[in-house]
């Protein structure tokens, strides 16, 4: 299966959705099949809030080979306004302009280009406020 495919392949990826369990209310994202925190098996998907908060934070300025053009740029762990955490590039920023506690927007945008061909991956960033 190729990149894109697999990708496309992920609604996850494109809409930021999560499982939220029916009988504790936890968000897991991506999505589970069993809450790690009451063993239910019973979700419920619903789209995550857009705006959040950075919890922590690092520059990366050695990147791997696919992201040496944007070196150097920042890579933030946030929570959403939702309680749900997680990892992703901030956008137009090489990290000078962060803080732990800065608002953040969750956005679609695109994440790199593969190969030769070209072809454009696209996800989720956060961009400051």
């Amino acid at each position: 299966m190729s990149v894109p495919k697999y990708w496309r392949e992920i609604p996850q990826r494109y809409r930021l959705e999560a499982g939220k369990c029916k009988k504790c209310g936890k968000l897991h994202y991506p999505p589970r099949l069993i809450c790690d925190a009451c063993k239910s098996e019973e979700f419920e998907l619903v789209r995550c809030a857009d705006e959040a908060t950075i919890i922590s934070y690092t520059v990366i300025h050695t990147p791997p080979s696919q992201f040496k053009d944007q070196a150097p740029y920042a890579i933030a762990i946030i929570e959403t306004s939702d309680g749900l955490r997680t990892m992703m590039q901030v956008a137009d920023s090489d990290g000078s302009d962060l803080a732990i506690g800065k608002k953040v927007r969750l956005q679609f945008r695109k994440i790199q280009e593969e190969g030769q061909s070209g072809i454009i991956a696209y996800g989720h960033k956060a961009s400051l406020v």
